[in-house]
């Protein structure tokens, strides 16, 4: 069977890499950040959680005391690109949408037809296994097509990540810190001041303060899926589940999609609203999160529509 730690090795084996060519181009700051992730993901699930820990703190130790540079690789020189651009124009992209492509059909094929009785996957995990999937067939594609030099992917990648550097891991350790709250009881202390505040049996006002929380708290702790553990724990399941009946997966999906549109409107979503804005060298570092105001404002006015409506009024 394919579990999800095949997905872990993928990915530690991936950022390995990173680090070994890190460590052959003397970034030493760049090789032990890398390198610390890469253990997390090849031998966290084996370890302790204070080993875990230990390696969280060593990489924040050498992203904050700046041991992470941005590394510049040759690969394809820019003739090299440009010709490939011009020949290829945008069929350039088709090795990136066969990622999505393998994730969907993948899961169709396994969950509704005789295939998915073989037990290849993990149960509940066939969509995320068949991404990593995706992402393999992606790249051996990609190499047949375009017959770039053999290390052009890793030394593309590890450009990129550098380019990135700490603000890459951010949705992963913010994940995490929503996971901390949620144990520290956070999510019942707002739960108490909400059921204080909010009048008895208004329903819409439950809602409206449910994804009002989840914009802020993602914009608080930079990711909807740090928010999303609090804000359940606080109403979403103890109100607008248990105590007035809505539907759970329109109040989770929709839910999501509020906290996302709070990661539009912070710069605590650093990778998402930070890096880009230094990546193209904008002048103004919060030109991308002014830009998508407009958009995240009424996206968020209809999340909460679609909540009321389709978690409770066609719901019940």
């Amino acid at each position: 069977m394919i579990t999800y730690e095949w997905l872990y090795v993928l990915a530690g084996v991936g950022f390995a890499v990173w680090a070994l060519l890190s460590l052959r181009d003397r970034l030493w700051g760049n090789a032990g950040f890398w390198a610390l992730l890469a253990a997390s993901f090849l031998i966290g699930s084996h370890v302790s959680d204070l080993v875990n820990g230990l390696l969280v703190l060593a990489m924040v130790a050498i992203a904050g005391f700046g041991g992470l540079r941005r590394s510049d690789p040759s690969t394809t020189s820019v003739e090299e690109r440009q010709a490939l651009s011009a020949r290829l124009g945008n069929r350039l992209f088709l090795p990136a949408l066969v990622v999505p492509l393998t994730a969907v059909a993948g899961t169709l094929l396994y969950n509704y037809t005789p295939f998915g009785e073989t037990g290849l996957f993990e149960t509940r995990r066939e969509t995320l296994i068949l991404f990593g999937v995706g992402v393999v067939v992606a790249l051996v594609l990609a190499m047949l097509w375009l017959r770039p030099p053999w290390l052009a992917p890793a030394e593309e990648g590890r450009r990129l990540l550098d380019s990135i550097g700490w603000a890459a891991i951010l949705p992963q350790m913010l994940a995490a810190l929503g996971a901390v709250f949620a144990l520290a009881g956070v999510g019942d202390i707002i739960g108490g001041v909400a059921g204080d505040v909010i009048p008895k049996g208004s329903v819409f006002l439950t809602v409206l303060v449910f994804a009002l929380g989840m914009a802020l708290f993602t914009m608080i702790m930079g990711n909807a899926f740090a928010a999303f553990p609090v804000m359940a724990a606080a109403i979403g399941i103890p109100l607008l589940v248990q105590q007035y009946g809505g539907n759970p997966a329109v109040i989770g999906a929709v839910g999501m999609l509020a906290g996302f549109c709070g990661t539009l409107m912070t710069p605590m979503a650093a990778n998402f609203n930070i890096v880009p804005a230094a990546l193209l060298e904008l002048k103004d570092q919060n030109g991308v999160i002014r830009q998508q105001i407009g958009t995240a404002l009424p996206l968020w006015v209809c999340n909460v529509a679609i909540i009321y409506v389709g978690a409770f009024l066609l719901w019940n």
